[in-house]
C-alpha cells in the first residue's frame, strides 16, 4: 500500500495550494484515486476529501556526445493531489498527519 506514494511534490506551486488544504505526491502510474486514498489515511492518519490525477507524458531529450546525436525520453509520471478535510494538515517535511 505505500508503495502507491512515491515522494511528496515540493514545488513552489505545491506549496502554494497548501492553505487550501491541498496536498501533491508522485504516485505510481497504475495506481487508482482508491489506492492512493487508502494510501494517504495509512501514512498520514488523516481523512481525505477528494483525489485529482495528473499524467505527464515523457519529455524527449537529445544532446550532441562524441559517439555522434543521442535521443532519449524521460518517463511518465502521475501526480496526485489530495485534498483534505476541514482541520486536517500534513506536515510534509516531518512525515506527520493529523488534526490542528
Amino acid at each position: 500500500m505505500i508503495t502507491v506514494l512515491k515522494k511528496p511534490v515540493l514545488t513552489e506551486k505545491a506549496t502554494k495550494i497548501g492553505y487550501l488544504r491541498q496536498y501533491v505526491f508522485e504516485v505510481d502510474p497504475n495506481a487508482n484515486k482508491l489506492q492512493i486514498t487508502q494510501a494517504i489515511k495509512q501514512m498520514f492518519d488523516v481523512e481525505v476529501a477528494s483525489v485529482r490525477t495528473v499524467r505527464t507524458k515523457g519529455k524527449v531529450k537529445a544532446r550532441m556526445t562524441r559517439r555522434g546525436y543521442m535521443v532519449g525520453k524521460t518517463n511518465l509520471k502521475k501526480k496526485a493531489y489530495v485534498t483534505l478535510k476541514e482541520g486536517q494538515t500534513i506536515d510534509i517535511v516531518s512525515g506527520e498527519g493529523g488534526e490542528d
